[in-house]
């Protein structure tokens, strides 16, 4: 059977826009939507109501809010198979597990409360760096919050180093044939500081040999996926400069970008590098970010 998609909600605009998103890939997917709520949520985020108001019983949120998604995805998309899930426990170690049996778990970009004044919100954040699944951020041009204009534009992933199979890179393709949009592979390489020189000719070939590894570490990355999805158009990109900066350039005409992030054995925290942790903070378009495993 497959894997139902996996939303998390927390009553915020984001959760819901994550919501709006999630019907859709389910309904792309031909798969069920399985709408999830902790209850200790608003705790975790340490949530700031409105001046002169009461903040909500945690009980009227835990019976409001998994049925509000879930009545929202179904009139998004007629005739889903939706369902609701409510687990008194935090938010992190609830949607983890859920992360485990998902097709993807797919959560907002910001949190309730005082974590919506950061760039992405606490849980958010949490999961996309400890999940054993892909979790898929659903950010976007603020004036285009649903990412309507972009959805026809195509699945960019960063294709990492030293990885002949990777698991992003293998997403990112399943991706693009579910929506009949090509695949934009991306490798950036850059001169490292202590290479600088002031002789031109040193300066150029350090260049090339870095642009060369960029090459050749994108056409290792590319072999297994591209044998498997003959189907999907590739367009390999291999522009100098930071990683991070050449993704968040591509992410305003994306329709997803897909990043790895890696799992060492035996580390505890947040699994996530520099490239990953900016792009969920300011991509223009979703973010999956797709765990990667690692030999001992």
């Amino acid at each position: 059977m497959d894997r139902p998609m996996v939303v998390g909600v927390d009553g915020s605009e984001a959760s819901l826009r994550a919501v709006d998103w999630a019907a859709d890939e389910a309904a792309l997917r031909g798969v069920p939507l399985h709408v999830v709520h902790a209850s200790l949520w608003e705790r975790y985020e340490h949530a700031v109501f409105p001046t002169g108001r009461e903040p909500p019983s945690e009980k009227l949120l835990t019976d409001v809010l998994a049925v509000a998604a879930a009545k929202r995805a179904r009139a998004r998309v007629p005739g889903l198979e939706v369902t609701t899930e409510v687990v008194p426990e935090g938010p992190v170690s609830v949607l983890r597990r859920a992360a485990r049996k998902a097709a993807a778990l797919v959560l907002g970009s910001r949190g309730r409360g005082s974590a919506a004044e950061l760039l992405l919100g606490s849980v958010s954040l949490a999961v996309a760096g400890r999940a054993d699944g892909p979790v898929i951020v659903v950010r976007g041009d603020a004036d285009d919050p649903s990412g309507a204009r972009t959805r026809e534009g195509p699945v960019v992933v960063g294709v990492p180093d030293g990885l002949a199979d990777s698991a992003a890179v293998r997403f990112a393709f399943r991706e693009a044939a579910r929506r009949g949009v090509p695949v934009e592979a991306v490798r950036a390489w850059h001169r490292p500081p202590h290479e600088t020189t002031d002789h031109p000719r040193f300066t150029g070939a350090s260049a090339q040999m870095h642009r060369q590894r960029a090459v050749e570490a994108l056409e290792t990355g590319l072999r297994a996926p591209t044998d498997a999805h003959p189907e999907v158009e590739v367009r390999r990109r291999i522009v100098g400069g930071q990683a991070r900066t050449v993704l968040l350039d591509t992410s305003a005409r994306a329709a997803l970008l897909v990043v790895g992030a890696r799992h060492p054995h035996g580390r505890f925290g947040l699994h996530i590098g520099r490239v990953t942790h900016a792009v969920l903070h300011h991509a223009l378009c979703p973010v999956a970010v797709v765990p990667e495993e690692e030999a001992p």
